[in-house]
């Protein structure tokens, strides 16, 4: 690991309107990079929330195809900036579409990809019903990337349900988790702020998580509160409920430290039948 650096999450409602989500994105990110940032975190359908389904899938494009990613890498290129892509609706070769995230370098080059692997399934009595599953394809990797301070696994939204996940990667060396989101408000105001603490703590990472917020077209809403928080549980940052985004200084050796005062990840014991443990997704360091 190397010193400390600052990283901020934008927070974003965004819509139906590709470019104007971009416009949005491009005037943020530039803001974080006027407050010495080095490291900026995207939310979930960062570029796209349409409620129109088959719209949705309609506009996806294949990864070699895709404009929005095309000038989100040249969005990096010209801040210099190492740029995490909440997700984009990318084209997989059947009628579904992939959740996929993306760890973009200063240069603009594609560092990471991650597709969700857990999709959300619920009625959480906001009166809508969510069926991800419908028009996306899972995942099967977990991802490992590398930065200059350290490693960052990377997942998105609800995977944050799924606490091996996490302790998977902390045990394949990442030291920051980075799960961006778009929270319904039901389901945020009762777990949002305790299960990304949770996360945190439990694995002695820094959790970097930006947010969709606000009220979306066709009546959905986010819940906002994009959060860093450190290896020990605290919240360095929340961005509340509104647009824009939150700046906190990251210092890597607060990992070592977390996990030295607690090292729970050393304390694994066989349980169950045969090997006491859960299947895991494979893991894929990039």
């Amino acid at each position: 690991m190397s010193g400390s650096f600052l990283t901020a999450l934008v927070q974003l409602t965004a819509g139906p309107n590709i470019d104007a989500n971009l416009e949005r994105i491009t005037e943020l990110v530039q803001e974080a990079k006027s407050a010495g940032t080095s490291l900026v975190c995207l939310p979930e359908n960062c570029t796209q929330i349409q409620p129109d389904k088959g719209r949705a899938l309609a506009d996806a494009r294949a990864e070699e195809q895709h404009d929005a990613l095309l000038r989100l890498q040249a969005l990096a290129s010209a801040t210099g900036l190492w740029l995490q892509v909440g997700s984009l609706t990318v084209k997989a070769a059947s009628r579904h579409s992939w959740n996929r995230s993306y760890l973009l370098t200063p240069e603009g080059a594609i560092a990471a990809r991650y597709d969700k692997i857990h999709l959300f399934e619920a009625s959480v009595g906001d009166g809508q019903s969510y069926r991800e599953s419908d028009y996306t394809a899972p995942g099967a990797e977990a991802v490992v990337a590398a930065l200059p301070w350290g490693a960052l696994g990377i997942t998105i939204c609800y995977d944050l349900r799924f606490p091996h996940l996490y302790r998977h990667l902390a045990k394949a060396g990442a030291d920051f988790l980075t799960i961006p989101s778009a929270f319904t408000r039901p389901t945020g105001k009762a777990h949002w702020h305790v299960l990304l603490r949770a996360r945190a703590i439990e694995t002695g990472c820094y959790v970097f998580a930006a947010a969709q917020c606000g009220r979306h077209a066709g009546g959905r809403e986010t819940y906002g509160h994009s959060l860093i928080v450190d290896p020990w549980g605290e919240v360095l940052a929340d961005a509340g409920e509104d647009e824009g985004i939150v700046v906190a200084e990251i210092d890597p050796k607060k990992v070592i430290e977390a996990r030295r005062r607690i090292p729970a990840l050393e304390h694994d014991r066989p349980y169950g039948a045969a090997s006491g443990e859960p299947d895991l997704p494979r893991t894929r360091a990039s």
